[in-house]
């Protein structure tokens, strides 16, 4: 593949080749370490090299990266370092740029959790030492890696979240006899009330997501990401097999939603959305029912349900009743110089935004949604 293709004729320096790669080479113990900084934009062949690795995952793939560009003009920075044209690591990266925000590299934006993945951990000091000055050359004011269990940017992370991961081998049935009880009830009472769920990968199903999403937001005092966003997500994803919506309807009516993601046996589910005057009939319990029975009989392996902020106990215990296994994903964010771990800005608003965005009419918080969240990550 072109992305493993490399040679000692290759610049020693930073510099864009004419396919859109930049060269570095630095020693290791006698070995050469390659760099070489890929766009995903057009470089396909990225996604087959990813996929080599078992915990690749969409946020990793070239068609997130065409999410975010073309949507809030992230700039892709998609990083392979190899010894000897054998991989050592592939790190994705996007450069978020905003006059309010700042100018900062982040692996990935709007991910819940983007790993590097790691092919030779001997390299990893080497790999770390060259990630910190390509930031410091990009003069990004941090860079963000969003969970590591195999490769840390810093002795202590900046934040920490839940994550849960059900394991889709053991087939529907025994997944169903795991379940926590109220889990089961409360799917039986979503069938016995005549709730559908269907999994759609159609343009009309994420119109009705959109619309239970912009509701769901404004409930939770906060603004939906455009719909641009979300279009953009079935053109690049749902579209291409890599994704699918749950839509659960009540007669005519959708009252429920949640779109998944999947690449290769890794699935995510990322977004769920309701409508809150039909809550007592549990459709969102048989939409993710509905989710892991396609995607376990569909030869999925693993179902992550996403992150998990450590204060929202109600969370995690609903994640929990499905019989997933628990986690900690830490955020190491640091600035280029690597001895400095960031914290993220806190508010001490004591809520008063959320207080506004439920207020506001839905045309208005869309309309916020649209301005705040290219400046977000």
């Amino acid at each position: 593949m072109k992305l493993l293709q490399a040679t000692e004729s290759d610049a020693k320096e930073p510099a864009r080749s004419s396919t859109g790669y930049s060269f570095t080479e630095a020693k290791t113990s006698g070995q050469s370490l390659r760099m070489r900084v890929v766009d995903p934009l057009h470089e396909p062949a990225w996604d087959h090299v990813a996929a080599l690795h078992r915990d690749a995952g969409c946020f990793h793939t070239s068609a997130w990266a065409k999410v975010l560009h073309q949507t809030y003009n992230h700039q892709p920075f998609y990083l392979q370092f190899s010894c000897r044209r054998r991989l050592a690591a592939l790190i994705p990266l996007m450069e978020v740029r905003s006059l309010f925000t700042g100018r900062r590299g982040v692996c990935v934006p709007f991910s819940d959790t983007c790993e590097p993945l790691i092919f030779d951990a001997e390299a990893m000091g080497f790999v770390k030492d060259r990630l910190l000055r390509f930031a410091d050359e990009r003069r990004w004011r941090h860079l963000e890696i969003r969970g590591s269990k195999s490769f840390q940017l810093a002795p202590g992370s900046a934040e920490k979240f839940y994550g849960h991961t059900l394991d889709l081998r053991s087939g529907a049935e025994e997944l169903a006899a795991r379940f926590a009880s109220p889990v089961r009830r409360a799917i039986r009472k979503a069938e016995r009330s005549g709730v559908k769920a269907i999994v759609a990968r159609n343009r009309a199903a994420i119109n009705d997501f959109y619309r239970l999403h912009a509701q769901t937001r404004r409930r939770h005092g906060l603004p939906p990401q455009p719909v641009s966003f979300f279009l953009n997500i079935y053109e690049h994803l749902i579209n291409r097999g890599l994704g699918f919506i749950v839509l659960a309807q009540h007669g005519p009516r959708p009252i429920a939603a949640a779109i998944f993601f999947r690449f290769g046996k890794n699935a995510l589910y990322k977004y769920g959305a309701s409508d809150k005057r039909f809550q007592a009939l549990r459709a969102n319990n048989l939409v993710m029912w509905q989710g892991i029975q396609f995607l376990a009989r569909n030869g999925a392996e693993k179902l992550h349900f996403g992150r998990t902020e450590q204060e929202n106990e109600g969370l995690r215990r609903f994640k929990l009743s499905w019989n997933t296994q628990e986690e900690t994903i830490d955020y190491f964010r640091v600035d280029p110089s690597g001895r400095q771990c960031l914290a993220p800005a806190r508010s001490h608003d004591s809520g008063l935004h959320k207080k506004v965005f439920g207020r506001l009419p839905l045309m208005f918080n869309r309309l916020a949604g649209s301005m705040i969240y290219p400046h977000l990550d």
